[in-house]
Parts: structure tokens; sequence; C-alpha cells
């Protein structure tokens, strides 16, 4: 393997270290900082921790955006949340049965399923996520989270964290030196992953797909195993659909408002794989309240099945 490979795959995993720890560090310090502030928990949890498992797709999409890589910017929003929903969820719902909140099933998982369709119509009226579609994403993200805020506050469902993790210095501190590692990991992972896509003869739209997506979606799938050994399972699906959601309305706005992102007509393949994936997990979670073992072996050979078809159709297209 040629030396200039091996240098760009090593910055590759140097990135998404960078991204990972990055978003630790902004969720850590940014989280003592609403404690100091007595920020109620379910406004941390919806903004701070929403944004900082979500931080590495929206640093590589952005980036991706504004360096022109359009292809990586939406395959790698497409490629997270199928990712989160077959192997997260899935690979979870085999080590322990995933039961559903009320409000994530009644709530949260139609609207995703909504969202996803509304993403669809968006690329298949003109083959692009305009500006003025990103800013309507963006619109959306602000009145769900308005929404679903005064709910909380309605049922009487927000509490306080009493003793603040970090003082205040050492919060700013970790705030600033996780924005800086996620944008320097989401830099690292666009530029080194384009050259790899190159040297291998793969497509942008692969490499986001695959390698990106998958190395993006990293902190959503090692907060849902933390979350199983913890016993807090039902965790793991309010972890995945807020995931998603923010992937849509936030990554892939802001992305299409700074620069508008053209698309290959071959991807809406990937954008109706998405939406059925998205409706499977729905009709999952309708039907009996819960995910058990069988419906994670199911999900995990569709992500196996989707991965195979990705690959096939980058080196024998149709």
């Amino acid at each position: 393997m040629d030396a200039s490979i091996i240098i760009q795959i090593v910055l590759l995993i140097v990135g998404f270290v960078f991204l990972i720890k990055g978003s630790d560090l902004f969720v850590d310090g940014a989280s003592s900082i609403a404690s100091h502030l007595k920020v109620p928990t379910i406004i941390v949890g919806l903004t701070i921790v929403a944004f900082g498992t979500s931080a590495p797709e929206a640093a590589v999409s952005i980036t991706s955006s504004l360096t022109g890589n359009n292809a990586m910017a939406v395959s790698n929003v497409i490629g997270s949340n199928m990712f989160n929903i077959l192997m997260v969820i899935g690979v979870s719902a085999l080590l322990s049965e995933l039961l559903m909140e009320k409000e994530v099933l009644n709530r949260d998982l139609p609207f995703l399923v909504g969202i996803t369709f509304l993403f669809a119509i968006f690329i298949v009226l003109g083959w692009d996520i305009s500006s003025i579609e990103g800013i309507i994403l963006l619109i959306i993200m602000i009145v769900y989270l308005f929404f679903i805020i005064r709910s909380a506050f309605k049922s009487g469902s927000t509490n306080y964290v009493d003793k603040p993790k970090l003082t205040t210095t050492r919060s700013v501190l970790y705030i600033l030196i996780g924005l800086a590692g996620i944008v320097l990991g989401g830099d690292l992972v666009v530029n080194s992953a384009s050259d790899i896509a190159i040297a291998f003869g793969m497509s942008e739209t692969l490499v986001g797909l695959t390698i990106v997506a998958i190395g993006t979606s990293l902190p959503e799938f090692v907060t849902s195993i933390t979350a199983l050994k913890k016993g807090e399972n039902q965790l793991v699906i309010g972890n995945v659909i807020g995931s998603n959601i923010f992937n849509i309305l936030f990554v892939l706005g802001a992305s299409s408002a700074i620069s508008a992102i053209p698309l290959d007509p071959s991807m809406l393949i990937d954008v109706i794989f998405m939406v059925i994936v998205t409706i499977i997990c729905f009709i999952f979670g309708k039907t009996q309240d819960k995910y058990d073992k069988k419906e994670g072996v199911v999900l995990i050979l569709l992500f196996v099945f989707y991965m195979a078809f990705a690959i096939w159709r980058n080196y024998f297209p149709f």
C-alpha cells in the first residue's frame, strides 16, 4: 500500500478521535455550565447532549458543504441515520430487550418518519436541498424543540442537577477545547476520506455512506451500549430517534442553508432505503412497544444487505 494512503488512513482515524473526544468534552463542559446556571436537565438533554452526539455528523457535513464535497454532506447523514436504526438499535436489541417510552412512540418516532418523508420530497422536487429548504428544516427544529420543552414543563417532569461536575473555568475550557476538536476532526475526516476515495476508486457517496457515517455515529453507539450496561434500556431508543431527528433538521438544514446541496439522482435509492428503514423502525415499535432479539437480527441483516449493495453499486454501476 502506498505510503500516502497509509498517512490518509491514519489522519482519518485521528479525525474520528478528535470528533468523538471533542464531542465528549463539549457535552461535559456545556452540561456543567447549564448546572451552574440551574438549567433544567430536560433542556440540557434536548439541546446540549443532542448537539454533542450529532456534532461529528454536523462537523463533517458542514465542512463538506463549505468545501464543495456535496455528495459526502448528504450521504453522511443518510448513512448515519441508517446505521443508528439498523446497527445501534439492532445490536442493542440483540443484547437486551428495548422497551419504548410512550412519548417517543407516539410523538418522536412519527415525527422522525414525517421529516424523513419531507427530506425525500425536497430531493425529488429539484434533486437538491436548496438554502430555503435548509432554513425550513432549521425552523422546524426550533419549533420541535420549543414544543417538547414546553410539554416537559407542562407535565412537571423537569428537574435540576444539584452539583456541577466541573468548575465554571474548567467548563468553559472543556467547551472551547471540545469545539476545537470537533472542527479540526471534521476537517481531517472530510479531507482524508476524499483522498482515500480517490485512491481506491470509491465515490464520495460510498465513503460518506460507509466509513464516514459509521465513524461519526460512534458516539450514539457508545452511548447506547453504556446505557444498556447501566440498565437504562429506554434511553437507547430516545438517543437514536433524537439523533436522527437532529441529523435531518440541524445537520442537513445548516449544511444546505450555508450552501445549496445538489444531489446525484442515483442517491434517490439511498433516500428511499432510509425512508423504508425508518418506517420499519416505526412498525416494529408500534406492534409491541419494544424491540426484541428477532427484530434486532432483522435490522442487522438489513444493514449488511445495504452495505453490500452500496459497495457493489460503486464498482458495478447500473
